[in-house]
């Protein structure tokens, strides 16, 4: 009768012999982590807030997260440009992940009530309620201005605004008449 080879029965010529190892050096040694770092350890302690009376459990990260937000709605500028630095890193990363799925020429086209409220939460836009009607679903914006200043400070690309851009970015700021527009560029 054959003896079968294979998983679990290597050939006999490949066994080891008796009383000698398969491994002489024996088994690794466990290595050790190293210990967490102070700021590790403060970052992942939890608190207990109160949230519209109803109270949860939040890390200390996600607290400092939701007062960066608080700062950036009261208007603290170092905590809006945090802000959008998240809107961007999170942007990129939905980018790259699509890029990794093999999905290119991806246009982001979510729902419009949400990029509203998102711009209403983060003080880049506020409600204009003279132009809203009682029968629109829809609420009507206008940018802030300092949004509409930083938006053209980092415009890129090199092409200019035609007349009807700069129409359109007048009627739709807070305060037209107090943009600084770069070099170049006039209301006429």
């Amino acid at each position: 009768m054959r003896k079968l080879v294979g998983p679990g029965s290597p050939p006999q010529g490949s066994r080891f012999s008796k009383g000698v190892s398969g491994n002489p050096k024996g088994r690794p040694k466990a290595k050790k982590a190293a210990p967490p770092s102070a700021f590790d350890i403060v970052i992942d302690k939890v608190l207990t807030i109160a949230q519209s009376g109803v109270q949860r459990d939040i890390t200390v990260e996600e607290a400092l997260q939701q007062r960066t937000y608080q700062d950036a709605i009261a208007g603290n500028r170092p905590a809006r440009r945090e802000v959008l630095k998240w809107i961007a890193k999170r942007e990129k990363a939905i980018e790259a992940k699509a890029r990794a799925a093999g999905i290119t020429g991806m246009k982001f086209s979510g729902d419009p009530d949400n990029a509203d409220e998102a711009m209403l939460l983060l003080g880049i836009a506020s409600r204009d309620l003279s132009r809203e009607f009682p029968d629109s679903e829809r609420k009507h914006l206008r940018l802030e201005t300092w949004a509409v200043q930083m938006a053209l400070s980092r415009r890129r690309g090199g092409q200019r605004l035609t007349k009807e851009e700069i129409s359109d970015i007048e009627r739709c700021c807070r305060e037209p008449d107090a943009l600084r527009w770069p070099r170049g560029y006039s209301k006429e």
